[in-house]
C-alpha cells in the first residue's frame, strides 16, 4: 500500500512539474511574440556584475538599439555593433576595433537581438517567485541549462505580468558570478537612423583595425 502512495506521489508530482513548464513556457512565448511585432526596441538598462567569493562588485549603464538581428550596444565605454553579418567591436579608449564573423551556432551567450528567443533552445523553465516592484507585479521564470556542463548555472527572467515586457534578467554561473541587467527605459518604434546598424570605417581612420574572421 505505502509503494502504491509513494507511486501516485511521484506520478502527480510529475504533472505538477509538467503544468508548471506549460504555464512558463506560455508565458515566455507571450513575451517573444509581442518583442517579434515591433519594428525595433531602444532600450536602457542597468548593469550589476558580483562575485562575492573574489570581492568583485560593479555597476554601470548601458543603452542599446535593436531592429530585428541588428543591434548597436553601448556599454561600459563599449560600443558592439551588429549588421547582421559581422561584429564591431570599438573600442575608443584604446583607439582599436575588433572585426569578427558572427556564427551562431558557435554563439552561446545572450546577444541582445536573443534576449526575447534564447531561452527556445537548451533550457528546462519552470515558474518561480513573484514580486512587487513599484506597484508592478514581477513574475519570474527560473530557466536551466539542459547542458550539465554549461558555465550557466540558472538564469531568472522577470516579466512583467502586465506588460509581458522583461524587467530583468539575472544570470547565475557556476563560478558564482551574477550578472544583473535591469531595463530602465523601454522604447518601442523609434525612428532609427537609416545607417545606424552600418560601420563606417572612415570614421575611425586613426584606430587600429584587428580583423578576426
Amino acid at each position: 500500500m505505502k509503494k502504491l502512495v509513494f507511486i501516485l506521489a511521484a506520478i502527480m508530482s510529475l504533472n505538477v512539474q509538467a503544468q508548471d513548464s506549460q504555464k512558463a513556457e506560455k508565458l515566455l512565448n507571450s513575451v517573444s511574440s509581442k518583442v517579434k511585432a515591433y519594428d525595433n526596441m531602444v532600450i536602457e538598462f542597468k548593469y550589476a556584475l558580483e562575485n562575492k567569493a573574489e570581492n568583485v562588485s560593479q555597476e554601470t549603464r548601458g543603452d542599446v538599439s535593436i531592429d530585428g538581428e541588428k543591434y548597436v550596444l553601448n556599454l561600459m565605454g563599449t560600443t558592439q555593433m551588429f549588421d547582421g553579418k559581422k561584429i564591431y567591436t570599438i573600442i575608443p579608449e584604446d583607439e582599436e576595433i575588433n572585426i569578427s564573423n558572427y556564427v551562431e551556432e558557435d554563439n552561446n551567450s545572450i546577444t541582445p537581438s536573443k534576449m526575447f528567443s534564447f531561452y527556445e533552445d537548451g533550457y528546462n523553465y519552470q515558474m518561480d517567485i513573484t514580486q512587487n516592484v513599484k506597484g508592478r507585479e514581477i513574475q519570474y521564470v527560473k530557466l536551466t541549462p539542459k547542458d550539465s556542463n554549461a558555465e550557466i548555472k540558472n538564469i531568472l527572467l522577470g516579466i512583467d505580468s502586465q506588460t509581458k515586457h522583461i524587467y530583468n534578467l539575472i544570470q547565475t554561473q557556476e563560478n558564482g558570478t551574477k550578472v544583473t541587467i535591469t531595463v530602465k527605459s523601454f522604447k518601442t518604434d523609434q525612428p532609427l537612423a537609416k545607417n545606424l546598424f552600418t560601420f563606417n570605417k572612415d570614421r575611425y581612420s586613426d584606430y587600429y583595425i584587428n580583423r578576426l574572421d
